[in-house]
């Protein structure tokens, strides 16, 4: 298939699976009202969280927007299938409002379509093309990775046990930012052994530190939304996190690669931070949403 066919087929996979996410994230956070508050990595959340209902829904709808994500990494670079999660937010928004039975008012459209010209530009300025991923073949660049990744999920846990409660969803939040968009990248460099052969990837160690990291992430997704009045200000911190460190995974060990020059990085800092912004506003403006 070509780069052009490989792009048509990728980024709507992509999309679906943003709003598969942004939906299941709701269904996520209703649930983990209905449990008691556990601290920052206890598994027994989890356990929880299974006996409701609408959290075992949420896992279904996870798993097929997983699917959904992992087939379009096959297709198109990380540095593309991240960014356009960041659309699940916005379907966040919007189905919380459908389900609280209130329409979204203008203010809210308005935030929601920035939120796609800011991703819209960033894609144009970016133009990845996928690399061959041999980042992650060396012993000394996988342990580097995991060292990077333990460092600022534990700072971000140590910030979560100091800081008051109404800041506490941001740290935790961060840190499941960073287990997704590093998971993102292990499955997209397992993509490379399933063109051979899909058994493979039994024999790749990216399949066993992706059995741990993203479900250590969904736990740490669930303490924030617990720690938190509002789901939403922890989603858009995720949301965000997500990408960036997608990005950087993508260029630094999936050999990926952007536009380079002032011009195409002028236009790469104004998207992410159009986005950022647009994020911040939907995140702020969701609880209206649910308060009515």
């Amino acid at each position: 298939m070509s780069d052009t066919g490989q792009l048509a087929a990728g980024a709507p996979l992509a999309l679906a699976a943003a709003a598969a996410f942004g939906t299941c994230s709701v269904l996520q956070y209703r649930a983990s009202r209905q449990v008691p508050e556990e601290r920052a990595g206890q598994p027994r959340l989890l356990v929880r969280l299974f006996r409701v209902s609408i959290w075992r829904w949420s896992v279904v709808l996870a798993a097929a927007a997983f699917a959904l994500q992992v087939a379009a990494l096959s297709l198109v670079p990380l540095i593309l299938v991240q960014p356009l999660l960041v659309t699940g937010l916005i379907w966040y928004v919007l189905v919380l409002a459908a389900a609280e039975h209130h329409r979204p008012d203008p203010p809210l459209l308005l935030e929601s379509t920035l939120c796609l010209l800011g991703l819209a530009a960033f894609l144009a300025a970016t133009r990845p093309t996928r690399g061959q991923g041999q980042g992650f073949g060396s012993v000394g660049s996988a342990l580097l990775l995991g060292v990077a990744v333990v460092i600022s999920v534990g700072l971000c846990l140590l910030a979560a046990v100091r800081l008051e409660r109404r800041w506490r969803p941001l740290p935790l939040a961060l840190a499941a930012g960073v287990c997704y968009g590093v998971t993102a990248g292990l499955i997209s460099s397992l993509g490379f052994h399933l063109a051979a052969s899909p058994l493979s990837v039994f024999g790749q160690w990216q399949t066993y530190a992706i059995a741990v990291l993203g479900p250590f992430g969904v736990l740490l997704s669930q303490n924030a939304y617990q720690a938190g009045p509002m789901g939403a200000p922890a989603l858009a911190t995720i949301t965000v996190t997500d990408p960036l460190v997608s990005i950087a995974v993508g260029l630094l060990w999936l050999d990926e690669r952007i536009m380079t020059g002032a011009g195409p990085a002028v236009g790469q800092v104004l998207g992410l931070a159009v986005v950022a912004v647009a994020v911040f506003l939907l995140a702020r403006r969701a609880p209206l949403a649910t308060d009515g």
